[in-house]
């Protein structure tokens, strides 16, 4: 039997102040032990032995053992978790073109535990980005002229979260966007007397002077400031370009990326038999504003035996420093060969070449080398090595984007749509759909999933957003702040001139005509009048240039 020791509270003493104890086992003592208030003389308790076992019975509890305020029971239960609540406001103000964080959310939790933000909802929540600390920005910075929210009114609406891993709080947040000048602009007509002039490019020298090519092939060289022309081309090779057929000449230009050093340059034009060459020039020692004619070096000819059109025409250097030209499909209507969509041809493609190497010494007509990432580089399959993109009709005009480095295209349609591609700098190897497709509709035979579609197009027609011959512009980036990220572009028969947020038309989709922003009457001259927009050019300030085909050159700029 387990001994044990009965406590016997004394009847003498006050409740609480303490009990005689009995040793059962013969031995006797006394100790006091404190007691608990709710104890009364007649409670009797029994602890079992010397260890740890206890046996209780409190009969004057009125109840087991588990009743009465703070008596028998382990630890109280933990408080349960408090939300966290949001400290900073619901509301922001910021100027259009920010790209950096707009609003930095906070929040306090009673718990101090560690809090994590994220985007929780709202009619606008794709247009934003939150870190998990709070730091909130645009996905992409905002346009007040061209306002991407869901009422298109400057009044952006997201939902913030918070949670502290078990529970959550949110916050609507209303973040206005405000404009930013300048905004007004002026079209001034700051050149004239040019024959048919097809181009206009920076003279890379810090002088604002601009080159302006004419079909017939001259380079000439004007300064916009005053309109003066200089007396001497840079270049004139009017003897060895053939014009014939309406769509031949001199039609590409670009001057080399080392061009203040090295004074060379490239020309894009159809030679006497009507086939297209890239030609490399130099300028004279000490004067780099006239060529030495005698440097003059074809580095590739490109056939285009059986009709006039469709030659192509734009030229440029990329960001890479790499050689790109647009050539045609080589002409007639419907491109009867299926050149554009055979990749064993160079006519109806987008070419990237390096004119500072040779990969083919034996061959004269290919001074040039073949860039490594060039999707057909290796030559497979008898695809040209020389092709970046294919699918195209006439790509008479392009540029690339100074501030993405994407590229632009205008390609010319055949009877029923102009189109507007798009090219990242990953997209080498797109095939954009001719003659297959003419825009986003079907021409002859069968699509496949992996053409791309243009970024915009508009129909064959006279109305205010229709034409017949589309001349591929700028996405503008110059100091007029209301233009900045709007692809700016015309039509050369009818004389329509347009522009469109780029942000309104991202990479697989096409944006229709009737969210192009009508120009025509903004772009309106001082002097003189725009009805053949031939070409848009820049210069070294960013200011917009645009061409009319009988000879005036305007310059869009701040009023």
């Amino acid at each position: 039997m387990v001994p044990f020791v009965q406590a016997k509270a004394d009847p003498q003493k006050p409740v609480g102040s303490g009990i005689e104890m009995k040793d059962h086992r013969g031995g006797a003592g006394r100790q006091v032990f404190e007691m608990p208030q709710w104890t009364r003389p007649s409670s009797t308790l029994r602890i079992a032995g010397p260890g740890i076992a206890l046996a209780a019975m409190v009969s004057a509890c009125g109840g087991g053992g588990g009743g009465g305020g703070g008596g028998g029971g382990g630890p109280p239960p933990p408080a349960a978790n408090r939300p966290p609540a949001f400290t900073s406001g619901a509301a922001a103000t910021v100027p259009e073109n920010s790209a950096a964080t707009i609003y930095q959310a906070t929040a306090s939790d009673p718990d101090n535990d560690a809090l994590t933000f994220s985007l929780a909802g709202g009619l606008d929540q794709d247009d934003f980005r939150i870190t998990a600390a709070g730091a909130l920005s645009f996905a992409v910075p905002p346009d007040f002229e061209a306002p991407s929210d869901s009422d298109l009114d400057n009044v952006y609406q997201v939902r913030i979260g918070v949670s502290d891993g078990q529970t959550s709080a949110v916050i609507d947040l209303t973040v206005t966007v405000t404009n930013v000048g300048p905004d007004a602009f002026r079209v001034t007509r700051v050149g004239t007397g040019f024959a048919e002039p097809l181009l206009v490019a920076p003279v890379p020298d810090g002088s604002g002077r601009v080159y302006v090519v004419e079909r017939g092939g001259r380079i000439r060289i004007l300064n916009p400031a005053t309109g003066a022309i200089a007396a001497t081309a840079l270049l004139d090779i009017a003897s060895q370009v053939s014009t014939g057929g309406g769509e031949r000449g001199l039609l590409g230009f670009a001057t080399a990326p080392d061009f203040p050093t090295s004074g060379t340059f490239y020309v894009f034009l159809t030679n006497a038999v009507g086939d297209i060459e890239i030609r490399r020039y130099r300028t004279l020692p000490g004067n780099r504003d006239v060529a030495d004619p005698a440097t003059g070096d074809v580095i590739i000819v490109i056939p285009h035996p059986s009709f006039g059109n469709h030659n192509g025409g734009w030229l440029a250097f990329g960001p890479d420093g790499l050689l790109y030209a647009g050539v045609g499909d080589g002409g007639s209507a419907g491109d009867p060969p299926n050149n554009a969509q055979n990749t064993g041809v160079l006519l109806g493609k987008l070419l990237r070449i390096d004119p500072s190497g040779d990969d083919f010494p034996a061959d004269s007509a290919r001074d040039y080398a073949i860039p490594a990432g060039n999707p057909f580089a290796g030559g497979g399959g008898g695809a040209r090595p020389e092709i970046w993109a294919y699918g195209l009709r006439n790509p008479f005009r392009a540029s690339f984007d100074s501030a993405t480095s994407n590229l632009w295209i205008g390609d010319v349609g055949q009877g029923s749509r102009e189109e507007v591609d798009l090219m990242r700098p990953s997209d080498g190897g797109a095939n954009f759909g001719w003659h297959v497709l003419e825009g986003t509709a079907p021409f002859s035979g069968t699509p496949t999933p992996a053409m791309v579609p243009p970024v915009a197009e508009y129909s064959h027609g006279s109305g205010p957003r229709q034409g017949d011959s589309i001349t591929g512009g700028y996405v503008y980036r110059g100091p007029v702040e209301s233009l900045r990220g709007h692809y700016v572009f015309g039509d050369f028969v009818r004389g329509n001139l347009w522009s469109f947020p780029i942000a309104q038309a991202p990479l697989g989709s096409t944006l229709s005509s009737d969210r192009f922003v009508l120009r025509r009457g903004d772009f309106t001259p001082n002097v003189g009048a725009i009805d053949n927009v031939s070409t848009f050019g820049v210069d070294q300030a960013g200011n917009l240039y645009i061409v009319d085909f009988d000879g005036e050159i305007f310059r869009l700029q701040p009023a």
